[in-house]
């Protein structure tokens, strides 16, 4: 009977899976620890940039993460709304283009003194490893695009001169619509259609400013 036994022991032993002790529970896979993520802050190598005849600042940026900021200001060039339309990041051989932008304040404009407004300015999902001591930030254009009242109000001026510049044949006038002057294509040639005037009188040239205004950081390695 105890010859037994030490035989059935011995089999049993003997189709356990090779390689795997008895008795042992091999550890599963752990996660990796990374160090923390950098963060640094820069100044830029030059504040101040223009373009268009417009000047924008940026005081600092700073990586924190996977996100670099940057705090920019720039004058307005009327009493509209105007902000940050398009915006890039650029290392290396990569280009950024998606941000988020964040009022930091504004001033108003008033008469005989133009308005100002900062803001922060932030690009998500950089690497954390990547190379950013030679970061260039640029604000493409700023833009205010027009609520339909400000047509008459503020834009349709400047339309007009430019149309009649080019010589297009294109008449604009204003007509009330419920209690507000909204802005009218009154006259095109013939051979234009109304689409096609359309597409010249709402053209987002004019209300954007296109820049840009390069800024040069070191954010590290």
């Amino acid at each position: 009977m105890k010859r037994a036994l030490i035989l059935i022991a011995l089999l049993v032993t003997a189709c356990a899976p090779f390689g795997a002790p008895q008795g042992l529970v091999q550890p599963g896979p752990t996660a990796l620890i990374d160090q923390s993520y950098p963060t640094m802050e820069s100044a830029p190598a030059a504040g101040v940039q223009s373009s268009s005849g417009f000047n924008v600042t940026a005081s600092r940026a700073w990586r924190d993460g996977k996100q670099v900021n940057v705090d920019v200001c720039f004058t307005l060039p009327d009493a509209s709304d105007w902000s940050v339309w398009a915006a890039s990041l650029q290392y290396a051989d990569v280009v950024v283009f998606d941000f988020s932008s964040t009022l930091l304040s504004i001033q108003s404009p008033v008469e005989g003194q133009a308005g100002f407004r900062c803001d922060t300015l932030t690009f998500q999902n950089i690497p954390p490893d990547a190379d950013l001591s030679g970061v260039t930030i640029s604000v493409d254009s700023i833009a205010s695009p027009p609520r339909p009242e400000e047509y008459c109000t503020i834009y349709m001026p400047k339309i007009q001169q430019s149309l009649d510049e080019r010589g297009t044949g294109i008449i604009l006038g204003c007509a009330d619509s419920n209690g507000v002057q909204v802005m009218q294509i009154v006259g095109r040639p013939e051979a234009m259609s109304q689409e096609e005037a359309e597409q010249i009188v709402y053209s987002d040239e004019f209300y954007t400013v296109r820049g840009p205004w390069s800024f040069t950081f070191n954010l590290g390695q």
